[in-house]
């Protein structure tokens, strides 16, 4: 597998599915602005308007780049992990190694038909790498490719 491969995207929803989570985030941010405002401590709008002009920007702009920044590449022997922003991640998961395979939904994701999929390695470091943002008939799908692959592997 050549490190130039094209990654392949995870499924669009995913960028939904931040965007709740990050609101969820930012809503005791919002609140604790909204109670300053009440205390009439300084002028109005003074903690209320750069709250809400920060979360917008986060609940927006953040999950695009965090989308974009994110992707995968799955081979006949491994599966390739590329994500992260500030801090580049590229966990490369040869079948050989996998103990075993999760496919895990939260409710976000189950609401949107997304699933992770967690690939657990021998060893302790980087035991296990998840791959979030698949449609859950894929990441199924993945995992039965990759249990095949181990199979065959092992006779």
């Amino acid at each position: 597998m050549d490190e130039s491969d094209a990654l392949t995207p995870l499924h669009p929803n995913h960028v939904k599915v931040m965007r709740v989570a990050t609101l969820l985030a930012a809503v005791p941010f919002v609140i604790g602005a909204l109670v300053l405002e009440v205390a009439d401590v300084l002028p109005t709008g003074v903690f209320i308007v750069p709250v809400l002009l920060a979360a917008a920007f986060i609940v927006i702009r953040v999950p695009l780049r965090r989308y974009a920044a994110r992707g995968f590449v799955m081979s006949e022997d491994r599966l390739r992990v590329v994500r992260g922003l500030w801090f580049r991640s590229d966990s490369v998961v040869p079948f050989g190694r996998v103990q075993h395979i999760d496919v895990h939904q939260g409710p976000l994701e189950r609401a949107y038909g997304l699933a992770t999929l967690t690939l657990h390695t021998a060893g302790s470091h980087n035991a296990s790498v998840s791959l979030p943002g698949l449609a859950d008939a894929d990441a199924r799908a993945m995992r039965e490719t990759i249990r095949a692959q181990i199979r065959r592997d092992t006779m």
